[in-house]
């Protein structure tokens, strides 16, 4: 059963940052693109950032552009977001995402509905 556990969310100040991690089970996601999206209180789920399968290719929104930073472990089992310049319109519950098959495309994670999600992590940032 492919499972995602996202961690490192919390409470920071305007300016600030914070730094998640998605573990994934066993080796489920080798090659898989995977990502982060977001949900504030009030607002629909939407695209923050996505990785290929072997880091070749990455795309965020453009709201977190030159502020979030994706990566991924050599072994492929772990995805990183890498927060910084933190703004309040940034809070929101941050959930891992991987891809249903080896042929999604960072492009086509940022829409889909079928990924594997994970529980989320809550990110607040005061003002």
């Amino acid at each position: 059963q492919k499972q995602l556990v996202e961690s490192g969310g919390g409470l920071v100040q305007s300016g600030g940052s914070l730094s998640l991690s998605c573990v994934a089970s066993g080796h489920a996601f080798d090659g898989y693109t995977m990502g982060w999206f977001r949900q504030a209180p009030g607002k629909q789920r939407e695209f923050v950032a996505a990785i290929s399968g072997y880091g070749s290719h990455i795309l965020y929104a453009d709201s977190v552009k030159a502020r979030f930073t994706i990566s991924r472990d050599y072994f492929k089992t772990k995805v990183f977001l890498q927060m910084d310049n933190l703004k309040p319109e940034d809070t929101a519950v941050y959930t891992c995402a991987g891809a249903s098959s080896p042929v999604v495309t960072v492009e086509s994670l940022a829409v889909q509905s079928d990924n594997t999600w994970g529980q989320g992590t809550q990110v607040t940032v005061s003002s």
